[in-house]
């Protein structure tokens, strides 16, 4: 490969210093130039940690997003649920709140048997709502809603 030439100035010392260490090794002095050269214009290892470090923390970025997008939906899905369930349950009479709560117990037990399995199954709530298009598998807006805000007379009851 043909070689270019290229003229620099450099402070006396420096020079002083080429020179020498040329001849300790007894190269020319182009062949340390360009071998500096080459060095400054090649990433080191230090260069390379740190892109390793900034892809990790990009990543790292994008699952923290991804939690905060999943523990808002987890807390709107509960919020909605309450204010649902609040606003269509009647009050009970004393004399059937034993019995409700046996009911509530034993309904709870069963709810948690569910989301064992379902936990077991490695299967997610949260993995199933997508962002980017309409989820075809949820329930249509036709009739009473359950997911609807209520209105001010609902939530008064």
């Amino acid at each position: 490969m043909r070689k270019v030439r290229l003229s620099v100035y450099l402070d006396p010392d420096m020079m002083a210093q080429l020179t020498e260490l040329a001849g300790r090794k007894d190269k020319p002095k182009s062949l340390i130039a360009e071998a500096a050269i080459l060095s400054f214009l090649t990433p080191d290892d230090s260069d390379r940690r740190e892109a390793v470090v900034t892809r990790r923390l990009d990543l790292l970025t994008r699952q923290g997003e991804r939690l905060e997008r999943d523990l808002s939906i987890i807390a709107e899905t509960v919020a909605l649920f309450i204010r649902f369930w609040l606003t269509v349950t009647p009050p009970l009479p004393q004399s059937a709140q034993a019995a409700a709560q046996a009911t509530g117990r034993e309904r709870f037990e069963s709810f948690l048997e569910a989301l064992g399995r379902r936990l077991a199954k490695g299967g997610s709530l949260l993995r199933e709502v997508s962002f980017d298009q309409p989820n075809e598998t949820l329930p249509s807006e036709t009739g009473a809603n359950a997911f609807s805000e209520p209105n001010q007379t609902e939530h008064q009851r």
